[in-house]
């Protein structure tokens, strides 16, 4: 058999779901426990608050240099919350998945629709997306934090949001029922571990003919 030298290709996973559903939580968890994958920094025009570093926590920059790499096309996504912006810088998700490595992001359906639409075939190539779903709108209202003391004016509001994202769940390739923490990381590991496991992920390295020798992936 020839001996194949095979390094995977990164994901770029983004994960969508209503508030409350759990997409932060599941995307830092499986970065914090799989060597294999990283839960992406954010570019922020934000001061930095105590503690924080550059390049760890965020990367910081002025709005000129935030709005002169916007205008250059160096997002994959970017938005303003309350008066600073924040984005996700293209150099920094291809070169981690080009040296294998999964790049996980929890985005609203605006920024992951945005990011569905960039032209760059390395980023299409990568690209997997999964929105969580809830069961029921009394579990939603569960996660959503709803307090007895707001009015229902206010209830309504946070519902019809949470029905605005959870309009767009067919457009994403996979989509979690979520049951309990234990069950929806389990299931969303076996989604992440799925498409390592895609041949189209995998690039040759280097090929020597070795007669009765086993592939080697690094995987």
């Amino acid at each position: 058999m020839t001996n194949l030298d095979l390094q995977r290709r990164g994901l770029l996973c983004v994960v969508s779901g209503p508030s409350g559903s759990g997409k932060t939580t599941l995307c830092r968890r499986f970065s914090d426990e799989d060597h294999g994958a990283t839960y992406a920094i954010s570019a922020t025009t934000r001061d930095p608050r105590a503690g924080e570093e550059n390049g760890i926590d965020y990367f910081f920059m002025t709005r000129d240099e935030f709005e002169t790499k916007a205008t250059r096309g160096e997002f994959l996504e970017y938005a303003e919350v309350h008066g600073n912006l924040y984005g996700t810088l293209k150099s920094e998700v291809i070169r981690h998945i080009e040296a294998g490595r999964d790049v996980l992001m929890d985005l609203d359906v605006q920024g992951a629709a945005l990011i569905r639409e960039q032209g760059d075939t390395r980023i299409q190539e990568a690209f997997v997306d999964v929105f969580i779903l809830l069961p029921s709108d009394d579990e939603l209202l569960k996660r959503l934090g709803v307090r007895g003391t707001e009015s229902q004016e206010q209830v309504d509001l946070r519902l019809r949001n949470a029905h605005e994202e959870i309009r767009h769940w067919q457009d994403y390739r996979y989509t979690l029922i979520s049951e309990d923490k234990e069950t929806d990381f389990a299931n969303f590991s076996s989604i992440i571990n799925g498409e390592r496991r895609r041949s189209t992920r995998l690039k040759e390295k280097s090929a020597q003919k070795r007669a009765g020798a086993h592939p080697e992936l690094d995987l």
